[in-house]
């Protein structure tokens, strides 16, 4: 089989392509060039480019940069930019899986006759009795990355391996180790490719939106003090808040860009019932739950975080209403939420908190 392996220049990437080539598959490494700007963090800087292409020499396959750089901008960048203004709180790297990642590559294998899809994430692809494919959590609880794939459906899954899902990651590093790869002791990449860890978010998005100062109220609309920039406020923020010292704990509640507040309040005053999501996909076939009706789930607010126990009280095939077990923090609005079934291992779907 003819598999075009995305390579990040990370272990796992470099991994997933020795395993296929193990494998016999006629293996291509494919770097994306996603983000022009400064990076010193993520996936794509210079020396990440670089570190697959010399990965590629060292396993004798063919390696190919393709520049997706106006798409990366259209679908993560400019969107993170107005969600912030907006008060809203996204996830840009599932929104560079759901666009670029495993949109645009897949359309470039195809142009060029690939049969297969190839990534180094932790996740892992199965089939149920009926046939249908199945989306799994990968063997390492710590580095499981099904949280961030949660988007691909049956024709995706159909043509995309996940080499690496059944290995925990000492089980990689000890591979690439095996035949001195590069990238085997090359640490993982945690942050967004163009934050850069010298300026961060302020510095980004200052190039980007006027920051405008914001009012801190308590739930009663009593003013407690004021922030500078509003738009880098979240849901759940304790820090940063300008409150002085000495006081109980306060945590944002709520933010409103257009109305310039920002409310707080205690811990116990961030507990919601349930939770609304939008632009929900799903790996299979919708879970409905109509006529009042409930379906068990696990619901995972973000990548590493614990997978709580809720139903879906109402649904759509877009649009899901969910009802936790037992009240949860508040999640920010623009974060995204992914279904599990009550085995806690398979993916049913995901979308994004209203």
């Amino acid at each position: 089989m003819k598999v075009m392996c995305a390579m990040s220049g990370g272990v796992d990437s470099s991994v997933a392509a020795l395993l296929l080539q193990r494998a016999g598959h006629e293996v291509v490494g494919v770097t994306m060039k996603l983000w022009g700007g400064d990076s010193d963090t993520g996936c794509c800087s210079v020396s990440d480019v670089d570190d697959a292409r010399r990965v590629a020499q060292q396993l004798g396959i063919d390696h190919l940069v393709f520049n997706f750089g106006d798409d990366f901008d259209t679908h993560v960048v400019d969107p993170y930019v107005e969600a912030h203004a907006r008060g809203v709180t996204p996830n840009p790297c599932i929104e560079c899986n759901r666009s670029v990642k495993f949109a645009r590559l897949a359309e470039r294998a195809d142009l060029l006759g690939f049969d297969a899809v190839a990534t180094g994430h932790h996740a892992n692809i199965g089939s149920g009795i009926d046939g249908r494919l199945t989306l799994e959590r990968g063997a390492d609880p710590d580095k499981d990355q099904s949280y961030v794939v949660h988007m691909l459906d049956q024709a995706q899954l159909a043509r995309t391996l996940f080499p690496v899902g059944r290995l925990h990651k000492s089980e990689v590093r000890a591979l690439a180790a095996e035949i001195d790869l590069r990238t085997a002791d090359k640490p993982d990449s945690q942050d967004v490719c163009f934050i850069t860890s010298t300026g961060g978010r302020a510095a980004f998005l200052g190039e980007r939106i006027p920051f405008r100062r914001a009012a801190v109220v308590d739930a009663e609309g009593e003013q407690l003090g004021e922030v500078e920039s509003v738009e880098l406020v979240t849901v759940g923020q304790r820090k940063g808040l300008g409150l002085p010292g000495g006081g109980p704990k306060r945590y944002v509640l709520d933010v409103d860009t257009a109305a310039g507040m920002v409310t707080v309040g205690s811990d116990d005053d961030l507990l919601r019932p349930g939770l609304v999501v939008e632009q929900v996909t799903w790996v299979d076939e919708p879970l409905r739950a109509d006529a009042g009706n409930t379906s068990a789930v696990l619901v995972q607010c973000s990548a590493h975080g614990d997978a709580r126990p809720g139903t879906i009280a109402s649904t759509d095939d877009t649009t899901v209403a969910v009802r936790w077990n037992e009240p949860q923090r508040r999640i920010a609005p623009g974060q995204s939420v992914v279904f599990y079934d009550t085995s806690n291992e398979r993916v049913l779907g995901g979308g994004i908190c209203r």
